[in-house]
This record gives structure tokens, sequence and C-alpha cells, in this order.
């Protein structure tokens, strides 16, 4: 549903135009119910030898009850930059509801609870994007955040 969105992410900034790749990938550890899967991003982008890597198959599954947390764990390469976690979820319903997105630029936090508003929400899709700010012309005044890579966890209702 959401992996048609990568290569848009990917491309958001310049990267169509620049291209983009990525160094050895970062994994990501989401944890929810007493599981724990490590998950490599499905795409990943290295700004300095403009080539870009997709691995749609690397997302991660967890089972995760309604009402249930997703705690996710990052790398000191990921936690020294900006990132963003998007939850996606169904009310209890099951009607999708807007994306909660919390952007994280501290520099120094490893970890991340994301939350269903209610008790029989459910969370269906987490993802953590990955920053690195650029400027095409080198001028710090023009510069903007760019996603450079990005790690899914696809929630399986249990």
């Amino acid at each position: 549903m959401r992996r048609s969105r990568v290569i848009a992410m990917l491309a958001v900034g310049g990267f169509a135009v620049a291209g983009c790749s990525g160094p050895g990938p970062s994994e990501v550890t989401f944890y929810a119910d007493g599981h724990t899967v490590n998950v490599t991003p499905i795409g990943n982008c290295d700004i300095k030898t403009a080539v870009c890597a997709a691995n749609p198959s690397a997302t991660g599954k967890l089972k995760v009850r309604p009402g249930q947390p997703v705690q996710i764990s990052v790398p000191k390469e990921i936690a020294e930059t900006p990132w963003k976690v998007t939850v996606q979820y169904l009310n209890g319903k099951g009607q999708p509801q807007p994306l909660m997105e919390d952007i994280i630029t501290s520099r120094d936090r490893y970890a991340y609870t994301a939350r269903p508003p209610a008790k029989d929400d459910q969370i269906v899709v987490v993802e953590v994007a990955q920053a690195s700010v650029v400027s095409r012309t080198g001028d710090p005044n023009d510069a903007e955040a760019v996603t450079t890579a990005l790690w899914s966890l696809q929630v399986q209702p249990s």
C-alpha cells in the first residue's frame, strides 16, 4: 500500500535529479507484543555517490494486538541525524485514520514508542525515515532536508 510512496519519498528534494545510493544499511529494531524484528531499509540513498538502492522485500512484519504500542530502536548512525516516524492505524471500526508523524531532531534520541490513540485502534504500518540536509548550490540558506533511507514495519493484527 505505501511501498509505491517509497520511490516518491526518496525522490523528494532533488534525488530524482541527483540520484542516490547507500553504503551498508543500518538496521532499525521494532518491538511489539513480546516480539522483535530487525529491519534493513527498503530504500536508501547516499548523496555523495548519487546512486539509490531499493529493497522492498526488506519490510519487517510483526503481529500486534489492537491498542498495543510499537517500540522503535535506532542505531547511532540514525540517532545522530534528523529522523521521522510515521504511523498508520485503523480505528476500532477498521477505518483508516490520518497518519501520525513525529520528527526527531535532537540528534541523541535512540528510541521511540508509537502508540495508537485509543485502546481499540490497530497500528498497521510504522515507518522510520532518515534525513540529510543538502544544498544544491552549496549555499546553506537554500539547504533542505531530504529522505535518505526508509525502514518499514507492516503490522499483522493478532
